[in-house]
């Protein structure tokens, strides 16, 4: 007995305690064998045991007392305290051993202790991390395959409690049925090796699968041959793809189908990534035709400074808004367009959206009513002024302007006529002697002091003003 690791307590038939090895008083925390107590039933008054889950056993519950009424028990776990102690300070693993020299009645009991404390800290220490680890994990047994630890955050991913899932087989809540590589996972499952990550479908108890990354590590578990499972939940990156790709798809055909001319380009070189049906019938060419090239290449816009001014305007601010642009397409006509502009993200890429409204038709009838109004002062111009104001008043809408209630200096007055007369920018800039940037300018100050926003617009306002080339011709 004295050169043993485990505790041995020896106990005669009638209940004494006849002595115990130093191993068996570390056990108890005492020195002598007097303090274990003089029969079993002291040993019972001295010491507190419980099991596991925390029952507090009774007197003839104790080992010592189930030896002692002829009970023979393998190994069985039980944790000792003192009496009076808060909480146990051992765990025993205990066996009973009858020693018999001539096959009657036992001539001496012992029990046979095995010190098991640290290893059930251990494993409690295991225990409590594995159910306060947030990441869903659950514990296969390899030599039976039977899930013994399940985890709340597995419990929660999963929709069940953990006693539905703990003691079950492995086919019968089969996670590695639908894996990446599901031959290599289960050959690595059966060698017990560490399976790397991969991607899974969980089975739950709906019926409906759940999208995750699975990774096993063996490891023991009360000596026993087990695997760990983890898993981080892909369901919400799937949900937010599927609705991404939903998104994309209206967002696409919305962009395909649209009345209105759009393209998307590249926000760096201004290359063309995407046009619509009603671009491509604009310009007379198709989306083949147009995607990776850029406008200058089919000399779309008839103006190139403009557009380079207006590429600078959106690099600058992040968008433009109904800018006056003149389009050329590959056939026909030219088509005048109010543009707008804005600054995108395409897929993580920064990327321009140009939206392109035709206005040809309106501008031809605006033309057309300033030449009727010019007709009609050249041929009645017994028309008073007043009559003339009232006229345009109910063609606008609006209370009748007064002539003298917006001041232009003369080199606004100079720009204005030349409008009045068809001069574009460059016209105006060779006629004045100015640079077209120059001229630009005027005419931008020149809209905000007549309230107005297109060329048309402002001849109009002229006219109804005297103001213009036609004007001057008749005096």
């Amino acid at each position: 007995m004295a050169g043993l690791t485990a505790g041995v307590i020896l106990v005669d038939p009638a209940g004494a305690l006849v002595g115990a090895n130093d191993a068996a008083l570390r056990m108890h925390g005492v020195k002598q064998a007097s303090e274990l107590g003089a029969t079993a039933d002291e040993y019972c008054q001295l010491f507190s045991l419980s099991r596991r889950n925390g029952r507090r056993l009774k007197a003839r519950e104790y080992p010592i007392m189930r030896m002692l009424a002829g009970e023979s028990f393998p190994d069985l776990t039980v944790e000792v305290a003192s009496i009076g102690a808060n909480e146990p300070r051992w765990t025993h693993e205990v066996h009973d051993v009858v020693m018999d020299e001539d096959g009657g009645d036992p001539d001496c009991l012992a029990l046979v202790i095995q010190d098991v404390s640290e290893r059930y800290d251990a494993e409690g220490r295991f225990e409590a991390m594995f159910q306060a680890n947030p990441a869903p994990a659950l514990i296969l047994r390899l030599h039976d395959q039977r899930f013994i630890r399940v985890n709340a955050g597995f419990a929660e991913l999963c929709g069940c409690p953990r006693d539905t899932i703990e003691g079950r087989h492995l086919r019968d809540f089969d996670i590695l049925s639908r894996t990446e590589r599901a031959a290599i996972v289960a050959e690595r499952l059966a060698d017990g090796l560490t399976i790397p990550q991969v991607e899974a479908e969980l089975p739950l108890p709906d019926g409906s699968r759940h999208l995750v990354i699975l990774a096993g590590q063996p490891i023991e578990v009360a000596e026993q041959k087990c695997m760990l499972f983890t898993f981080a939940d892909l369901e919400p990156r799937r949900s937010a793809e599927t609705a991404l790709r939903a998104s994309e798809h209206r967002s696409t055909t919305m962009f395909r189908l649209a009345p209105v001319a759009m393209a998307v380009t590249s926000a760096g070189e201004h290359r063309i990534v995407e046009v619509n049906e009603a671009f491509s019938r604009m310009v007379g060419r198709s989306a083949h035709e147009l995607i990776g090239r850029t406008v200058d290449d089919f000399q779309l816009w008839n103006d190139a400074a403009q557009r380079r001014t207006t590429e600078e305007e959106i690099d600058r601010s992040g968008g433009v808004r109904t800018c006056d642009v003149r389009v050329l397409p590959r056939d026909g006509e030219p088509v005048d367009c109010l543009v707008s502009a804005e600054a995108i993200d395409v897929r993580g890429e920064r990327c321009v959206l140009w939206l392109y409204q035709d206005v040809t038709e309106r501008r031809h009838s605006e033309l057309e009513l300033v030449d009727a109004i010019d007709a009609v002062m050249k041929d009645a111009s017994w028309f008073s002024r007043s009559i003339m104001d009232k006229l345009a008043t109910l063609r606008e809408g609006g209370a009748a302007p007064s002539p003298m209630s917006v001041e232009l200096s003369p080199r606004e007055r100079e720009v204005l006529e030349l409008i009045c007369d068809g001069l574009d920018d460059k016209g105006i800039a060779g006629r004045l002697g100015l640079t077209p940037n120059t001229v630009r300018n005027h005419v931008s100050r020149l809209y905000g002091r007549i309230g107005v926003n297109r060329r048309s617009a402002a001849v109009i306002w002229a006219r109804e003003r005297g103001i213009g080339g036609r004007s001057r011709e008749r005096t």
